[in-house]
Parts: C-alpha cells; structure tokens; sequence
C-alpha cells in the first residue's frame, strides 16, 4: 500500500503472532491504537454489536470519584498544532484534527472498551443496536495484541456465509495492513456500498492464513428466530443480538410457546456479542422469579447497582440449555450466567468470549458520542468472566468436519440432552 509519504509498505503480521504465511517480515507498530464497541463492541457498518451487555443505554452518569487529572497543560498540543500546521505537506482540516485529539484522549485510558465516536460514527452505531446495518455482518473488536478480531459474524450476514469465525484475526483489509486500526477504522475500511466487494486476509488459530473475497450488503436481520426441534416439544430461540426488538420477539415466542404445549427449551446465543443490558434483564426474567438476582455491577469494590427478575417468568420451571461459544459475549455471558446459578438452566458449548465490563453511551450537542466503561458486572454468585469466559456444563466443540458439512454437533447435543429429561 501506499503511505502519505508515498513510500510502499507491507502487510504487518498481527502481534505475537506467526509471520503470515509467504508474508515479508516486518517490526511490528507498537502504538497503542483501541477502539471497541461490547462482547461489544462499533456495531456499525460492519455488523458490529458492540455493546455487547455491554452498554447500559439506559439510567444517569453514575457519580465517582475520576481517577483522570482536571488540569491538562494545552500550551503543548498548541505547540504540535502549530509544528503540524507549519510543516506537513498536506491539507488537514480543523475538524479532522479536533476528532483525531478526541479520538486519541479515548484511547488514552488504555481500555479498549472506551471510545469517542464522531456524529457520523455515533449514527451507524444506534443504527447497529436497532438491527440496522450495512456491510459484511461481522462484529470487530481489539484483542489484547491490538489485533483486529472477528468477535462474531452475524447470523444470515455475507460474513457468515464466507466462513468467517469468531477469533479470526484480521491482518489485511484489501491489502492494506490491518494491525494498529482502531475498531472504527476497521470499519471504515471494510465498509461499503451493497454490492461491491472486500478482501480479507486473516489468521486463525494462530497459525493458518486464509484469504476471503466478500460481498457486502444491507442487512437487516431481526435479534430473534424461533422454531421447534427435535421431537416437536422442544422450543428453540436463537438471540443474535440484544437490541430494540428483542424484548418483544421474545416475550412472545415465550407466549407462543406455552401455548403450543412446548415443555423445554434451548437458548442459542453463540456468536452473540451483547447489546443493551436491560434486554438481558429481561430475557432472563422468562425464567425466573420476581426479584431472583441476575446482575451486579461494581465499580472498584463498590456495588453501584443491582438488576433482579421482572415478573415475566413465562418459561420457569422448564428445562433449558443456553448455547454458548467463543462469540458470545457481555450480555449473552450475563443471561448464561443468571440462568444457570439460578438453578434454571446448564450451559453447553464451547467457552465465551469473556467481557465482563459495561460501557454507557454519553451523547454530545454536535451528534458525537463517548463510550466510556464505567463498571464491571457480576454474576448473581460474584463471578466476573472478563477475559476469562463462561466455561460450559458440557463441553461440544464445533469441528472443522462439522463447519464444512453444514452440521450442528451443538444445537444436536442439546436435543439430545433434553429428549432424555
């Protein structure tokens, strides 16, 4: 690719990695670049779910006492303004630099959960949350390494059918090194107009380079599909997403269920990266009682607040598995975990992503947003899974066998589990 000096560069590898396969080598960029939506991830163009149970787009700024100085000695980023203005061979508007400053203060904190989103950004990010997006249909977000990673490539997207999986990491973005992005510019970049085309070329499993030609499209999928399995009593509800219209897609496959005689049930949330908590709170309330604990959040060893069950607890008392895997994040981990040291479900699967982290949205008068992480949650038995994951009741992996035969060794263990209950 070509850089503003117009000197060629190569691909970067992703850190600590191996060299991509017949990939020069290369030193690898040490800045310290973050951006992330939860999970949870920028849920925009890309199919980003950032949020992931992970933003709480509900309640006030919680009071506390801010570990960030009040006095910032600006003389010096005058001083830079000034030398950049001075000496760059190249035009750099006002407003280019007034979000490249917002944008870096986010990154400041270190935490790649806590970003600035210009008005632009902030749009397609509501957009995201409410099921609206355009792109592949995959979620981004940073590894520790500052990799770009595939967190879950959303169900029925361009990014699932091309065989995209959570973990994959990106290492180009058609050709241009994708190590040292933010979420956000990743997602410019592989953004586009439905119809038109962009390569990928990712690592998986640390050692395997793989090379992906995708399509993107406008996509609209809703958070919730629902159908029978198995033996015709066993109800199955894939969430993709908490967003706008989970609570009312489920609320009424829950309704549509119990009426049809339905006496189990499987929760799918692999590949789920999160959304709004308060959707979590009330999925899980289908299954338990009034007031039952289902998340705590604290901040530093203070407990901030406490969301217990509502009363819709149409599902209690059936027998349940949750699908969990390595895209299921933030709030999918929040109702996994509620549901299970409630006594109301077993999870099977494969490990969680591990976020247990929660981000507030705090809007601004020019349509510009910041995503800071304000505190962490736990479960109703005080387990925290951040970067650690929900590890399942009974371990399915999903084999390469079964991803290139269209099979589902997991969705299958949990009917079989259930026929026997």
């Amino acid at each position: 690719m070509q850089n503003e000096n117009n000197q060629a560069s190569a691909p970067v590898a992703p850190r600590n990695m191996p060299e991509p396969i017949n990939s020069p080598k290369q030193p690898l960029v040490t800045t310290k670049r973050v951006g992330l939506v939860v999970v949870g991830t920028l849920l925009f163009a890309l199919g980003l779910f950032v949020g992931q149970g992970r933003i709480s787009l509900t309640g006030q700024p919680q009071s506390t006492t801010s570990t960030v100085s009040s006095k910032i000695d600006y003389s010096q980023l005058d001083e830079l303004y000034k030398t950049l203005q001075q000496n760059y061979d190249g035009t750099v508007s006002n407003q280019k630099i007034l979000d490249g400053l917002k944008h870096g203060m986010a990154a400041s904190s270190g935490d790649p959960y806590t970003e600035f989103m210009t008005a632009e950004e902030a749009k397609e990010f509501s957009g995201s949350l409410q099921g609206t997006i355009s792109g592949i249909g995959a979620k981004l977000e940073l590894d520790d390494d500052k990799n770009v990673i595939i967190a879950a490539p959303l169900v029925g997207s361009p990014a699932e059918a091309a065989g995209l999986r959570a973990k994959d990491i990106i290492v180009t973005i058609d050709g241009d090194s994708a190590y040292g992005l933010g979420v956000s510019e990743a997602v410019k970049k592989i953004r586009g107009e439905k119809g038109t085309k962009v390569k990928l070329s990712i690592v998986r499993n640390k050692s395997e380079q793989l090379e992906f030609t995708i399509t993107r499209d406008t996509i609209k999928i809703p958070s919730v599909v629902t159908k029978t399995v198995g033996d015709g009593k066993i109800g199955y509800i894939q969430v993709s997403q908490f967003s706008g219209d989970t609570d009312e897609l489920t609320e009424k496959a829950a309704d549509s269920f119990k009426s049809d005689g339905i006496t189990k049930i499987i929760l799918d949330l692999r590949d789920n990266p999160g959304g709004e908590v308060t959707t979590a709170i009330n999925l899980s309330s289908l299954w338990l009682d009034y007031g039952d604990k289902i998340v705590e959040q604290r901040r530093g060893k203070k407990v901030i607040d406490t969301r217990t069950a509502t009363s819709l607890n149409t599902l209690k008392g059936l027998p349940t598995v949750v699908l969990l895997n390595a895209g299921s994040a933030s709030a999918s981990e929040i109702t996994g975990l509620a549901l299970r040291e409630n006594g109301a479900a077993i999870i099977m699967g494969e490990k969680s992503y591990g976020k247990g982290v929660v981000q507030q949205l705090f809007p601004f008068s020019d349509g510009s947003s910041l995503k800071v992480t304000v505190a962490k949650w736990y479960s109703p038995k005080g387990t925290n899974v951040d970067k650690k994951g929900v590890t399942p009741d009974v371990e399915v992996k999903m084999t390469e066998e079964a991803y290139q035969g269209g099979t589902d060794p997991q969705l299958d263990a949990a009917v079989t589990y259930l026929q026997k209950q």
